[in-house]
């Protein structure tokens, strides 16, 4: 999968998720809801990964 294909997966959930929850929630909800329609679209994510 190149990485336009994979950015366009990525937006389209993004736009998903945030049509279908709409504006006003907290962070937390989107990050649940945008982790489980990522990976309904068979990308591998992980959340809140840690970094050096």
């Amino acid at each position: 999968m190149t990485e336009n294909e994979i950015s366009e997966k990525v937006i389209g959930c993004a736009i998903e998720v945030h049509k279908s929850l709409g504006p006003g929630l907290l962070e937390s909800a989107y990050l649940e809801c945008l982790f489980y329609e990522l990976q309904k679209a068979g990308l591998k994510v992980e959340k809140q990964k840690p970094l050096p």
